[in-house]
């Protein structure tokens, strides 16, 4: 933002007293007169401990005030508090060097919260020491873009920067994005510095990796696959980790298994480069080309459709692209059950205590991919309604079966949930659930795919579809589908279009309800119709709604609407964070 008169006028001295209080404190105790603070530039930090991106930034502002300061510029920062207790005040303000408003000052922290409008923290606002105008409250996002290089944090100088930016990606290399003044290589994961003048002319994948975040171990997998097929056929292809990970131990932990190279952990690049590439999202590989030019800001996308597949893509243009996307069409016509549950020796499925039976006996039947978790809470509230139908549709067709594909972290989990399932399951530690995942888009948890007696695939939402129609979605076809919506439709005539009823205050109207819902009436669970008030978010089966059963209306007391358990979790659906 422009630089603009700070609210209420005069200097730093007038903002920073309170009443009688005309001093800061030092973490050591130390009482500093506000009048004697001789920096120019003074930034305003609000923060607190028990705030995680608070936590995570303040390392960057004490490196960026210990360059500055060593280097003699004017300036000082001063810590106003949004901790609880003065404990806690302690302990965090005991790693800064700077300065605070005192943590017994409450009223004084208060009144600098409400007259630079902190709506979140960390929040950094730089102020001009003699007239107290403000210079910008983007401080974060400045000192995390281009630390020391911001300073005076002016708006001017971060225009500049910019323009530099801008004149940086004109005229773009391989060395501008990789390297620095002081270091023309990128490591190996022994350790290795391989000169950035040695990726010359190859394409280079810019990859941005974080230890333990499961989507990004889940592409980096799949890429390194891509990464030795590309490099066994000959391409001048490499790949440079970018680690997003705050310490050395982390990034350790995720580079040891990458067969690629990185640029060193914790190098100011890396920051860099989140904003250069304009990151926004997790996986993402940027693509440079032979000229050290950007070729697309983001091919993850590619990889995570076609997964290894994608290597015969390279490098990626519109042309190659279009020959990968009817590669994809000709393999999901020629589907079949074995191409997507057998890979290599891994033929087999297993039943209860591990007994292995062969994917070949499954060939020919209905088969329900069956994706979840016993930490999702709504996939153990979701499992009795799917054994309920199980077990009625194994009734009248034996050529039926379901395959569990689990997203739990351990054995003993596993074990404990897949015991509760008659059905069939792919091992825990098994190559082939990740691929079935990526082939099928699965976002979110439980999730159930039906796979046709030829191996095609007939339904890629048969949890609705079973939900709304529960054993009579059998065989999960779209024409099955329609047919039964058509007697749904049938169902509501003669039913009025709208109602009032005793147990709401407004009218009620008649809706098509494509998932379960909950009645609050009965508090069951129902599907097809529902009297709904759109305004109070308020529903009553047609049964309670008419006061009397309807033929063919189903009220089933599913519960995969229950509370979720779990930090993923959502509604009815467990997603990944």
């Amino acid at each position: 933002m422009a630089a603009s008169p700070t609210p209420g006028g005069g200097g730093i001295g007038a903002i920073l007293a309170a009443g009688d209080r005309d001093y800061l404190v030092r973490n050591s105790g130390e009482q500093v007169k506000i009048s004697g603070i001789e920096a120019d530039t003074v930034a305003l930090y609000f923060s607190a401990s028990w705030c995680p991106p608070c936590r995570r930034f303040t390392p960057k502002l004490i490196e960026a005030y210990k360059e500055l300061t060593s280097l003699g510029k004017s300036f000082e920062v001063v810590f106003v508090s949004g901790d609880q207790d003065e404990e806690a005040f302690n302990a965090y303000f005991a790693k800064m060097p700077w300065l605070a408003v005192p943590f017994s000052d409450s009223e004084g922290r208060k009144n600098l919260d409400e007259r630079f409008e902190v709506n979140g923290i960390p929040h950094l606002v730089f102020l001009d020491a003699k007239t107290g105008e403000v210079l910008t409250d983007e401080g974060v996002e400045f000192v995390s873009e281009y630390g020391i290089e911001a300073y005076p944090f002016t708006t001017e100088r971060i225009n500049e920067l910019k323009e530099q930016e801008k004149a940086a990606k004109d005229n773009q290399t391989i060395h501008s994005v990789l390297g620095t003044a002081n270091r023309a290589y990128v490591i190996s994961n022994t350790g290795k510095k391989v000169p950035i003048v040695d990726l010359e002319g190859k394409y280079v994948g810019i990859c941005f990796v974080v230890n333990g975040y499961p989507p990004v171990e889940e592409f980096t997998s799949v890429l390194a696959k891509i990464y030795a097929k590309l490099k066994e056929v000959g391409e001048k292809f490499e790949v440079v980790a970018v680690s997003l990970d705050s310490d050395e131990e982390s990034f350790n932990t995720s580079f040891s298994s990458m067969p690629w190279l990185a640029i060193p952990q914790g190098d100011k690049m890396c920051q860099k480069l989140v904003s250069y590439f304009e990151l926004s999202d997790l996986p993402t590989l940027v693509l440079i080309g032979p000229d050290g030019k950007t070729l697309s800001s983001n091919i993850a996308g590619i990889i995570d459709e076609h997964g290894l597949d994608a290597w015969e893509g390279f490098p990626f243009s519109a042309e190659k692209l279009e020959i990968l996307a009817e590669k994809a069409k000709a393999k999901a016509a020629s589907q079949t059950l074995e191409s997507l549950l057998v890979t290599g020796d891994l033929d087999f499925v297993i039943g209860k205590d591990g007994a292995k039976v062969p994917v070949a006996e499954l060939v020919g039947k209905t088969v329900l991919l069956y994706f979840s978790a016993k930490w999702c809470g709504p996939c153990r509230a979701f499992l009795p309604t799917l054994v309920d139908v199980y077990n009625k549709i194994k009734e009248k067709n034996s050529d039926f079966e379901i395959v569990f594909i689990s997203s739990d972290k351990d054995q003993s989990s596993f074990d404990d949930f897949f015991s509760g399932m008659p059905w069939l399951a792919i091992p825990l530690e098994d190559e082939r659930k990740a691929d079935l995942k990526k082939r099928f888009k699965i976002r979110g948890i439980p999730s159930l795919v039906a796979i046709g007696p030829d191996g095609k695939t007939v339904n890629t939402d048969a949890k609705t579809s079973l939900a709304v129609h529960g054993a009579d979605a059998f065989p999960f076809t779209d024409e099955r589908i329609e047919e039964l919506e058509k007697k749904i439709d049938e169902m509501a005539k003669g039913w009025p279009e709208k109602l009032k009823h005793e147990l709401h205050e407004h009218e009620l109207v008649l809706v098509r309800r494509r998932r379960p819902y909950g009645c609050d009436g009965c508090e069951e669970m129902g599907n097809s119709w529902s009297y709904n008030c759109a305004e109070c978010d308020f529903d009553l089966h047609t049964k309670c709604a008419l006061g009397e059963e309807k033929k063919g209306e189903e009220v089933k007391g599913q519960e995969d609407a229950a509370a979720p358990a779990g930090y993923v979790c959502e509604g009815d659906v467990c997603r990944k964070a």
